[in-house]
This record gives structure tokens, C-alpha cells and sequence, in this order.
């Protein structure tokens, strides 16, 4: 073998699937066995592709440092892992995700039998602890401003205040919008609800209020696409037409989209698609929502999740500020 090679080259098409063109080193020396246990720890355990992708990263990047230093899988120990940690370059929410990648591989390498330990389990990653969110907020007013100013004379921009609206109203994540098919805008009684494909293939469902009711009634007439319930809610365009295509938008293209609008609004061009889940949050709140209803809303496992999105304390405190007199 090439020593110089850090990557050794394994054929197998669900590799693709993974994100990996090939498999480390250590893990081809250790056999086929290894191969399989190591492709099977993302294909298997794994169902959400953007963590399977990252995780794949952290992975990649943890086996390429190990190589580069002569380290086999057997020879992988704590102070390995360890030492790999320490001099991480990432800040410290990727260094724990990093650190998590290992640990669950080495985790599925044990029960496989493939290594005798887990040489992550006793290393421990940097602190961090996030008490207020990043994502930048609009105010309930720059929120209106934005959805008021599209230009809705045609069914592109009339798709874009729809796919804002429903984000801000019911606090989804850009990925569970991005997943929806026309179906999941349904009614139920007199009312109209959302269903909303969130993390770990689990369903949400949300009643819609009523001006992203509008809204979406409006998109649905204007694309005629109400009738065809298995295709994509939100489409992406034809080029640079005004004309619909039959494939639904990714979370890049909205991303896009949400640039685009913000910068026509002359609003902070540091807003993103979370920027809508954490107005939405924060709106409701203000207006005297709860804390537990805004948990349930957003569908979050915590409340200190949901208490990241919140910014009801920024006026208060800029206001006991303003009280020094000096």
C-alpha cells in the first residue's frame, strides 16, 4: 500500500450514500468485516442525511488525522482520541459533534466485535453552554414589512410570502417546509392544518393561522397544483422563468430566496432560514404565549431549546440600560 495515501479506495455504491468516496485506511486494514460494520454504522443507524453527511465529515477527518500519524485501528486509545480533540481547529460546538461522531462509531465497531473498546468513551469534549440563541430575529414590524412587500403579481413571488409565512406561524424548520407535499396542507373540521416532516421521520402537525391560510390558498390557485396531492408543496423555478418546475425546493434554494427578499426589504442581511422559527417564537411570546405552548408548537424535545429562540429579554434589558444616567 502507498503510504503516502491517507484514503484507501473501497468500492461500494453505498459509499455515495454516506459521503464518503472511499473508506479510511484503518478501516479497510482491519478487514471486511470492518468495511461492513463501518458502512452499516451510517446506513443503518443513521436516517437523517444532513447528520449522516456531517457525520461522515467528522469521521473522515478523525481517521485522516490517525493515518497521517501511522495509528491502525487497534492502536486507536484514549489519548488518541484525546489528543485529536485538543487540537481541533473547530469551534467548540463542532469539536463536541466531532467528538460524538467517534464515540457512536467506536460504539457500533464494540457490539460489532470488531474492536475490543470504545477509546472515545472516557474523553471529554470542550465546554459549551448556550444560554441565548445567534440567529438573527426580526421585529413583529420587519416581519409584516416583508411579507407585505413581495411582490405577489406573480406565482413566484406569491410561493415565497406562503413559504415565509408558514415558517413564521407555525415556527417549522426550513427542512420540514422544504419535505412538504400538498397533502400536508389539509383541513380537519372548519380548520386548516400543516404537517410537517421533522427530524427522525416523525410527523407534526400544526393548525395554520389564518393570514398563512391566506396565503397559501392564494400560491395554490395561482400554481394549480391543490389538486395534485403527492407533489411538492413548495417548487423551485424553471431557470431564471417565473414559471414553476415539478421538483420541490431544498434548503439552499430557500436559503436563497430568504437573501433575496430580506436585501429587496432593506432588512439584516445576517437573516436566515431560522430567523423565521426564532421570529415567530418570539412574537408569540411577547404577545403573552407560553413558554410550554411554544415548546409544543416548534415541536422541541426541551424547553431551554425553545428558551434559544427567545428574545423577549432584548428590549427589557436595553431598556434598564438606557437608565444609566450619565
Amino acid at each position: 500500500m502507498n503510504e503516502e495515501s491517507q484514503i484507501v479506495p473501497y468500492q461500494d455504491q453505498k459509499l455515495a450514500r454516506i459521503g464518503l468516496d472511499c473508506l479510511p485506511a484503518a478501516i479497510v486494514q482491519a478487514g471486511p468485516q470492518a468495511a461492513t460494520r463501518f458502512i452499516e454504522f451510517f446506513t443503518v443507524t443513521i436516517r437523517n442525511k444532513n447528520t449522516r453527511a456531517a457525520y461522515a465529515r467528522a469521521v473522515r477527518d478523525f481517521f485522516d488525522w490517525c493515518q497521517a500519524r501511522g495509528l491502525t485501528l487497534e492502536r486507536i486509545e484514549p489519548v488518541a482520541v484525546a489528543a485529536y480533540i485538543e487540537q481541533h481547529p473547530g469551534s467548540a460546538p463542532t469539536v463536541k459533534q466531532h467528538l460524538a461522531a467517534v464515540r457512536m462509531l467506536f460504539d457500533w465497531l464494540v457490539i460489532g466485535q470488531i474492536v475490543r473498546f470504545n477509546p472515545a468513551t472516557s474523553v471529554r469534549g470542550p465546554k459549551h453552554v448556550v444560554k441565548k440563541g445567534k440567529t438573527p430575529v426580526l421585529t413583529a414590524a420587519e416581519a409584516r414589512e416583508l411579507l407585505e412587500g413581495i411582490d405577489t403579481s406573480h406565482v413566484v413571488g406569491l410561493r415565497d410570502r406562503a413559504l415565509i409565512a408558514a415558517m413564521v406561524y407555525s415556527f417549522a424548520r426550513v427542512s420540514a417546509i422544504a419535505h412538504m407535499k400538498v397533502e400536508d396542507y389539509y383541513a380537519n373540521g372548519k380548520r386548516w392544518w400543516l404537517r410537517l416532516h421533522e427530524k427522525g421521520g416523525k410527523f407534526h402537525e400544526v393548525p395554520v393561522h389564518h393570514k398563512a391560510e391566506a396565503y397559501l390558498d392564494a400560491y395554490l390557485v395561482a400554481a394549480g397544483i391543490a389538486g395534485d396531492k403527492k407533489t411538492p408543496l413548495f417548487r423551485s423555478t424553471q431557470g431564471k422563468t417565473r414559471r414553476l418546475s415539478v421538483r420541490s425546493m431544498n434548503r439552499t434554494d430557500v436559503l436563497r430566496m430568504i437573501k433575496r427578499r430580506v436585501k429587496e426589504a432593506g432588512l439584516t442581511d445576517r437573516a436566515c432560514c431560522h430567523t423565521f422559527r426564532a421570529t415567530g417564537i418570539t412574537a408569540y411570546l411577547e404577545a403573552g404565549g407560553t413558554l410550554e405552548h411554544a415548546q409544543a408548537i416548534a415541536a422541541h424535545e426541551s424547553p431551554r431549546t425553545t428558551k434559544l429562540y427567545d428574545r423577549t429579554s432584548d428590549q427589557i434589558s436595553l431598556d434598564e440600560i438606557e437608565r444609566i444616567q450619565i
